[in-house]
């Protein structure tokens, strides 16, 4: 089944062309299915890249899953145009009524500062309570994985002295998880940030269980059963050509960075980037929405009350 977005999205016909199942809501609206209702609460300042991105990936199920994109209610993008914002993306405030099977909140570029500075940060710990009624599985991504933990268990993030970028090998800690089913014993992840989550601090909070982890860059993905969450620090949705981008970005702004580790053939930043990572992040993804499926309730007006478990 396809993803249920807007047919002027960019998304939209960009996942089309990739052969993505893509419906519009007037096709959706024609059968009679309850799809599984996921929202994208989008940190980044390029919007429809990353837009894009996670549909590419949660477009991928067999599930039809309507996709809702979330905005903080007081900050307003410097990248994206307000056309795009006004007419695809609502407010925390105006969606804190309705109740989600999903939600993804990204990460953002604010790594350096202390979580209390960000400006939203107080919204963003009400989206964060208000999870817990709302929403029946949320997946925390990069800085907005490291703000969920340090909210709800107090985990702190630490500077790196360089930044860990590349492409990373980690290994498969739980292969009998759930969100790991299919996994191979390791997997190539990108990893494109300043700070870093210590797995002996993950570890020493009940309920917080690494799934999987590197030796050169940390824990990775972690599940947290009590609040219905999964953190990740690194960046399984990235395109083949995000980390050029940044390295680019970065070189062209005279800014000092490293090539992005195993990333580029033989490290040579003049050949095409390899993408090594983009089956196990549909396998991630996907074993998610099976999860969310198998798990939440068929009313959604009792989701954060009870779960519906059909495994057996």
């Amino acid at each position: 089944m396809p993803i249920r977005i807007p047919s002027n999205l960019p998304a939209y016909s960009t996942l089309s062309t990739e052969g993505v199942m893509v419906m519009s809501r007037k096709q959706a609206d024609s059968q009679d299915i309850r799809p599984q209702r996921i929202a994208l609460l989008n940190l980044m300042p390029e919007k429809i890249a990353a837009e894009t991105q996670f549909a590419r990936l949660i477009g991928a199920t067999p599930l039809q899953v309507e996709l809702t994109l979330i905005r903080m209610s007081e900050h307003r993008s410097k990248n994206t145009s307000a056309s795009h914002m006004g007419e695809f993306y609502q407010s925390f405030q105006d969606v804190k009524d309705q109740k989600f099977d999903g939600l993804i909140i990204t990460g953002a570029p604010i790594e350096h500062l202390p979580f209390a500075d960000v400006t939203y940060w107080d919204e963003l710990r009400e989206i964060f309570d208000w999870t817990q009624t709302n929403v029946h599985s949320t997946f925390g991504v990069c800085w907005g994985g490291m703000a969920m933990i340090n909210h709800f268990h107090g985990v702190q993030k630490h500077m790196l002295d360089a930044k860990a970028f590349g492409c990373f090998r980690h290994q498969n800690l739980r292969p009998a998880s759930p969100y790991l089913r299919g996994f191979s014993d390791d997997c190539v992840i990108p990893v494109s940030r300043w700070t870093e989550m210590k797995r002996a601090e993950i570890d020493a909070h009940d309920g917080l269980v690494t799934l999987l982890g590197s030796d050169e860059v940390g824990p990775c993905l972690v599940e947290d059963t009590a609040h219905r969450a999964l953190y990740i620090f690194n960046h399984f949705e990235y395109d083949t050509g995000s980390l050029k981008t940044e390295y680019d970005r970065d070189v062209a702004a005279g800014k000092p960075i490293n090539v992005p580790v195993n990333y580029y053939p033989n490290d040579d930043p003049t050949m095409p980037p390899q993408n090594r990572w983009r089956s196990h992040a549909h396998l991630l993804y996907t074993n998610w929405i099976s999860e969310i499926y198998l798990t939440t309730p068929f009313d959604l007006d009792k989701i954060g009350q009870q779960s519906t478990d059909l495994r057996g």
